[in-house]
């Protein structure tokens, strides 16, 4: 078995740790497969959404748990023992005075700021916060403790109050950091530093944005002293809590937790497991939404697909009747001075010459439709005709406008190979993406129903 100290040294790290990183737990294959249908090269949901004007985000592979505190709370040492590994520096000191990430990877690793935010691209947001980036780290462990391998840990810089200056806004990248997080751990630390009021501030702000993901904790708390010690920090902690609107609220819970410590035992009420519990919970939380996330994107792009189409058809149907408008306003524009002057050409042969000309059936048409128009225009008075042929101009001249007019009148359509895509798109989706969802919600519901024996 594994042991594990206070100074966070590794005794006996057994070999099959190797073998463990072709093991994957129910809920983590899940959230692999399903950000693999994201971002897959060429049917991925990301691709398929950009097609269409659409961003989604691939979810997360892993839970976020932020930990914030003042400085020598614990937060790094409790890393150190979740992970059971050495990864972030302990002490009394200020150690930790930027951001650092905390995650499970083949390879151990240490990462800088900018090839942190590429491993990360939903905390870019912290770019707008001059100097953070200098201060942005990443540690990758190969550890597949606990639920490690689901969970990616942010420690952040001890908040102290008075004189300490950050080289970045340390309240304003804290909030931005729980904002993306999916649970954020407050630990107190009993020995003085509990009511920092830099930290009370920053639990108050990040209270109203996202209350639901805080949990606070009395840390260290075997080094209180007795139990009545340790109620009466509790007592001062929850105090000043209450002082503030946004955290004054009912069911207020502060479990008290330390490292374990077989060569130091305690007899103080170690509820650590507890903190393993929520993570467990929000991991469970995230397979559930991500699955869900998943229904909803589909939704979206099949929904986005049939109003491209249907949007498509009825431009389709636009166009023709433009197209019918335009030929029968240029056959107008066309046709009735055509007929105005050959009625006054016609009136000018003699019967017999015109069915030589045009053949006496045709004379016939000819004859009967110029002389409708000769009777119309006999029927203007003279003094009238000359405005009357302004207006006829006119009203030719307004036809042909019209024409041109429904002639320019069209929009785009699509080509019939890009409706062939858009139909594979929906069949992929609703064939494909929706029923590989649909097998796995019942392979997380299996897996809980064989651990809770349903």
């Amino acid at each position: 078995p594994v042991t594990f100290n206070m100074s966070g040294a590794r005794k006996g790290r057994s070999l099959v740790n190797a073998l463990d990183t072709a093991i994957t737990t129910p809920s983590e294959r899940i959230l692999r497969e399903c950000h693999s249908l994201y971002v897959d090269n060429e049917n991925g949901l990301v691709n398929i959404a950009s097609s269409l004007g659409l961003r989604l985000l691939p979810p997360r592979k892993k839970i976020i748990v932020m930990i914030m505190g003042n400085h020598s709370a614990g937060k790094s040492s409790f890393i150190n023992w979740y992970v059971e590994e050495h990864i972030q520096k302990t002490g009394v000191a200020i150690e930790t005075q930027g951001f650092t990430f905390i995650t499970s990877g083949r390879k151990r690793e240490s990462l800088t700021g900018n090839a942190t935010l590429h491993l990360y691209p939903h905390f870019r947001p912290l770019l707008e916060f001059k100097g953070v980036t200098d201060y942005l780290s990443a540690e990758i462990s190969t550890s597949k403790q606990k639920k490690f391998s689901l969970v990616t840990f942010v420690d952040t810089p001890g908040l102290v109050d008075g004189d300490m200056v950050y080289p970045f806004d340390v309240n304003s990248a804290i909030t931005s950091f729980g904002e993306q997080a999916d649970l954020i751990f407050v630990f107190f630390d009993p020995m003085g530093q509990a009511l920092c009021k830099r930290t009370l501030n920053i639990v108050e702000k990040l209270s109203e944005k996202c209350g639901d993901k805080l949990r606070f904790y009395l840390s260290k708390a075997d080094e209180a002293g007795r139990e009545t010690d340790r109620q009466r920090v509790m007592m001062q902690i929850v105090q000043e809590l209450c002082r503030r609107p946004g955290l004054n609220k009912c069911g207020f819970e502060m479990p008290t937790i330390y490292i374990p410590n077989p060569q130091r035992p305690s007899r103080c009420v170690n509820q650590i497991d507890e903190v393993c519990e929520t993570i467990e919970k929000s991991i469970n939380q995230a397979v559930q939404k991500t699955l869900d996330q998943l229904e909803k994107d589909c939704d979206l792009i099949t929904s986005t697909i049939s109003n491209n189409l249907a949007q498509d058809r009825a431009n389709v149907s636009y166009i023709k009747s433009s197209r019918i408008n335009s030929f029968l306003c240029g056959l107008l524009a066309f046709f009735l001075p055509t007929l105005f002057i050959t009625s006054f050409l016609v009136t000018t042969f003699a019967p017999e010459d015109l069915d030589a000309l045009v053949g006496e059936g045709f004379a016939r048409v000819l004859y009967t439709t110029t002389r409708i128009v000769v009777y119309l225009w006999e029927w203007i008075p003279e003094d009238g005709q000359l405005v009357s042929i302004i207006i006829f101009g006119a009203l030719c001249y307004l036809f042909f406008i019209l024409a041109r007019y429904f002639a320019r009148r069209h929009c785009k359509t699509l080509t019939k190979k890009e409706k062939k895509t858009l139909m594979e798109y929906s069949e992929y989706v609703q064939d494909v993406i929706k029923a590989k969802k649909r097998k796995l919600y019942e392979q997380y519901l299996q897996q809980c129903a064989a651990e809770y024996d349903f």
